[in-house]
C-alpha cells in the first residue's frame, strides 16, 4: 500500500485550515485517513504549524511520500534533516550523539530567524500604528483649526451685521 502524507481541507470558505495526515494514496483529498500527525493554518501572521515530530519522521522513514506543500513543512520543521542525519549514522559517518547535536545547532538557529522575523514584524506593525496615530493627530488639528477660522469668520459676520443696523438707525434722526 503506498501511504502519501498529504494535507485534507478543513474550515469555511476563504478561511481554510488544514490537518497534516497520513492517507492511502487512493483516498480522495478529504477522505480516510490512517492517522493524523498535524495541522497547518496558513491564516495566522506567519503560518501556525503543529506537527508531531516523532511520527512524522517514522512515516517518513516508512517510505510515506510527502505532497509538495507536505514536503516543504517537513523541511521546515526539521524531519527532513532529521532523516538525513539518521542516514549518515546508519553509513557510520557520524554517531547518533553527533546528529542530535547538529539538529540541536540547526534548530537553534532557525528558532532565532523566527524569533527575529516576528520581533521585526512586531517592531514594524508598532511604527505604522504610530505614524498613523500622527497623521491623524495632524489632520485632526488642521480639521479643528479650519473649524476654528470658520467660527471666528462667522462671528465677525454677525458682529459686523449686528453694527451695520445700529449705525444706520444712529445715522437717520441725524438725517431728518
Amino acid at each position: 500500500m503506498a501511504t502519501k502524507i498529504r494535507l485534507q481541507r478543513h474550515g469555511r470558505k476563504n478561511y481554510a485550515f488544514y490537518p497534516i495526515v497520513i492517507a492511502d494514496s487512493r483516498a480522495p483529498r478529504d477522505g480516510r485517513f490512517i492517522e493524523r500527525i498535524g495541522s497547518y493554518n496558513p491564516n495566522t501572521n506567519p503560518a501556525t504549524i503543529t506537527l508531531n515530530f516523532e511520527r512524522a519522521l517514522y512515516w517518513v522513514n516508512v517510505g510515506a511520500q510527502p505532497t509538495d506543500t507536505v514536503r516543504t513543512i517537513l523541511s521546515n520543521e526539521g524531519v527532513l534533516l532529521m532523516k538525513h542525519l539518521q542516514g549518515g549514522v546508519a553509513k557510520g559517518a557520524f554517531d547518533q550523539a553527533e546528529a542530535e547535536r547538529r539538529f540541536a545547532a540547526w534548530k537553534a538557529k532557525k528558532d532565532a530567524k523566527v524569533a527575529s522575523q516576528k520581533s521585526s514584524m512586531a517592531d514594524r506593525a508598532e511604527l505604522e500604528a504610530k505614524q498613523r496615530l500622527e497623521a491623524e493627530e495632524a489632520k485632526n488639528k488642521a480639521k479643528a483649526e479650519a473649524v476654528a477660522k470658520k467660527k471666528a469668520e462667522a462671528a465677525a459676520a454677525a458682529a459686523e451685521a449686528e453694527a451695520a443696523p445700529a449705525e444706520g438707525e444712529a445715522e437717520a434722526p441725524a438725517a431728518e
